[in-house]
């Protein structure tokens, strides 16, 4: 069993150091807000002071965070992560911050400490279940280092040098988002053209689209939409990826549409809910309701 820290414990970090605590791990974990922290700390899990004393717990650090800022914020200063590592230890960052992220903070690792990108695409079940897809970029020997660890949470996948991991990432989620805009769209059109949404269901469930359609039926037909990945975080992944393709010199159109959707969901107050919660822009049920 290795000994680990956790730095970030928001709702996924806290269910990835769950895992690692119940597979027999030493743990150690350090979160902004200490209260994250409480259930962990009562099942066994060493609680550290900053995420620079959690790192040199640690053979493996692993972070978990919201975005780019929120990963510079707790490597850096004199309490960060990388002031802690210790010589021949590996951090592991399964945040979605974007390649450009990981570019700006390799050449900052010291030249004694690994690095591994290797974000996650699933979500609040998956984590709990050990079932989230991973995919990791770095050297290879280093991956096959932490593939035990990461086996625990999900699928590791290596997909290549560092920063291939954050680009995969968002590979996944530019389909996610693609699909959900193509998804509300179409039923706003069937709608918009006469059908009634019970026709435009049907319609859906002989296209490429009819396992989302049924998968998000009830959501849309109720209204609820609990949050498993907010639209706020959506949101953020969204612009990663707009940004990714634009320093590639990618014309990417749908990724474009996709973030202005997710972007207008947050700016009309549904930055809680989960993601899906742009259909009720995209089929028009938010600009009813603020007609009634």
């Amino acid at each position: 069993m290795a000994a680990i820290a956790v730095i970030g414990l928001g709702a996924m970090g806290s269910r990835i150091a769950q895992r690692l605590l119940e597979a027999g791990h030493e743990l150690t974990v350090w979160n902004r807000t200490p209260s994250r922290a409480e259930p962990l700390s009562a099942a066994g899990a060493h609680v550290a002071r900053t995420p620079g004393e959690a790192a040199a717990a640690a053979e493996i650090a692993i972070t978990m965070l919201r975005d780019p800022a929120a990963l510079f914020a707790v490597t850096e200063g004199l309490d960060g992560i990388l002031s802690g590592l210790r010589p021949g230890a590996v951090l592991v960052d399964m945040s979605t911050v974007g390649p450009r992220a990981i570019r700006e903070l390799a050449p900052r690792i010291p030249s004694d400490v690994g690095f591994v990108d290797s974000p996650v695409l699933g979500s609040i079940g998956e984590a709990e279940e050990g079932r989230l897809k991973i995919f990791a970029g770095g050297e290879e020997r280093l991956f096959d280092r932490v593939r035990p660890i990461l086996a625990a949470l999900g699928e590791p996948l290596y997909v290549g040098a560092l920063g291939s991991g954050a680009a995969a990432k968002l590979v996944a989620n530019s389909t996610l988002f693609a699909v959900l805009g193509a998804l509300g769209e179409a039923i706003a059109l069937g709608e918009g053209l006469g059908l009634s949404r019970g026709s435009v269901f049907d319609v859906l469930a002989a296209t490429p689209l009819g396992a989302q359609a049924e998968r998000r039926r009830p959501a849309i037909e109720s209204g609820e939409f609990p949050p498993r990945f907010k639209l706020s975080l959506a949101r953020k992944d969204a612009e990663l990826v707009v940004a990714a393709a634009r320093d590639a010199g990618i014309d990417a159109r749908v990724a474009e549409a996709g973030r202005s959707w997710l972007a207008d969901a947050e700016d009309a107050g549904l930055g809680e809910l989960d993601y899906s919660a742009a259909l009720k822009l995209l089929t028009g049920a938010e600009k009813s309701a603020g007609r009634q």
